[in-house]
């Protein structure tokens, strides 16, 4: 037996009940994607039944709209812990939901705590410049060149509970990075940030580029999430991309830490390319949705990444088997067309699929942990404690 969870960066489909209190009233990543780009969208996520996961909450999506005989069961799921970041997505839908926000910081300069950035120089010889909200790709244009010159650090945030540390590989290395970030990832656990994030960047003044190397350092977490539970179960875990990072590779057998969409599709296919040898849990994040187009506000991009995914889909119904489970979701919206560069608070969609089960409209969920609950009954583990199952 086998499942496979797929987590499409940032695909919301509608701004949830509580999404004013974000600023995120009127966001819809799905939708309003549908609405930018014209014609027929997303061919094996629409006979998913992607469309109908929209309707349930009153919308059409133009070009993908509800089938009749959707392929896969269907809904949408709400947020229970509060915040709309990676991170609490992630957790809530392996089973641990927050009480409290990580700490986000004001857009402005200056962003963090005098005290956090004083450690910091202490800890890591470094100084910074920066201290603000600003996209990545935006900052290091306009701060490159001082950073080249100085050796003083790019250190940012967003909309989310992230310090983010840029540096050019011929100043600092991906190594030397990697290690500042560790201190950070130390210094940054009093505030309750959810993550320290290293972005390492080449290229001269005016041509700039992001490399692969990206890492992400998540704040430490207790309880046990569905990985835990399955691999005391003897169930063979694997995350795929960034998961490993995320949760700190606790509970999982195998992490295969591919960078980029194309990378993690690779690997996926590989991994579901043999029928398991044993009871096997797989949890996969393509990242590409979000971070090159969500937060760059980029529809047309957007599309074509979640049209590279449909295709992905595609070879994977041909090979999924009958003791195989997939679920499609995301983690928050990152809606494209809102305003600003960062996250949405959104509902997201829901996808079941299995060969030969009858699909059902699953409605509306109230936590993203009814995905590890239903992981769980998959695998017959008994008494799971977190969610309801909607297998």
């Amino acid at each position: 037996m086998r499942a496979i969870i797929i987590v499409i960066d940032s695909f919301g489909i509608g701004a949830l009940p509580d999404a004013k209190n974000y600023g995120d009233n009127g966001s819809n990543t799905a939708l309003h994607i549908c609405e930018t780009i014209k014609g027929e969208k997303w061919k094996v996520l629409n006979k998913l039944g992607l469309g109908n996961t929209s309707i349930i909450l009153g919308n059409e999506l133009p070009g993908c709209g509800a089938v009749s005989n959707p392929l896969a069961s269907y809904g949408v799921m709400k947020e229970k812990s509060p915040g709309k970041d990676t991170t609490t997505g992630h957790w809530e839908i392996a089973g641990l939901e927050l009480e409290t926000a990580f700490t986000t910081f004001p857009p402005e300069y200056p962003s963090f705590p005098q005290k956090l950035l004083e450690n910091f120089t202490l800890a890591t010889g470094k100084e910074v410049i920066g201290n603000k909200s600003a996209s990545g790709t935006v900052i290091i244009e306009e701060l490159g060149r001082e950073h080249m010159e100085t050796g003083k650090l790019i250190v940012y945030t967003s909309g989310d509970s992230v310090l983010q540390i840029a540096a050019h590989e011929d100043v600092v290395s991906v190594e030397e990075l990697y290690n500042i970030c560790a201190k950070a990832r130390d210094l940054c656990d009093q505030y309750n940030v959810g993550r320290v994030i290293a972005r390492p960047f080449i290229g001269k003044p005016g041509n700039f580029t992001r490399t692969s190397s990206r890492h992400d350092y998540s704040i430490n977490y207790t309880g046990e999430t569905i990985f835990d539970f399955l691999q005391k179960k003897n169930v063979n875990t694997v995350g795929v991309g960034k998961i490993g990072d995320i949760f700190l590779e606790r509970g999982i057998n195998d992490s295969y830490h591919d960078k980029g969409n194309d990378a993690c599709i690779k690997r996926t296919e590989e991994l579901l390319s043999k029928p398991a040898k044993e009871n096997e849990f797989i949890f996969i994040n393509y990242v590409d949705t979000d971070m090159l187009y969500g937060h760059r506000r980029n529809p047309q991009g957007y599309y074509d990444e979640v049209e590279k995914i449909d295709k992905h889909l595609d070879n994977l119904l041909q090979v999924l088997r009958k003791d195989e489970l997939l679920i499609v979701t995301a983690d928050h919206g990152c809606d494209p067309t809102f305003k600003g560069t960062d996250h949405t608070r959104e509902y997201i969609p829901l996808l079941c699929y299995q060969k030969n089960s009858i699909p059902a409209n699953l409605g509306i969920r109230d936590q993203f942990s009814d995905i590890s609950a239903s992981i769980a009954k998959f695998f017959d583990l008994p008494e799971y404690p977190r969610g309801v199952s909607f297998l």
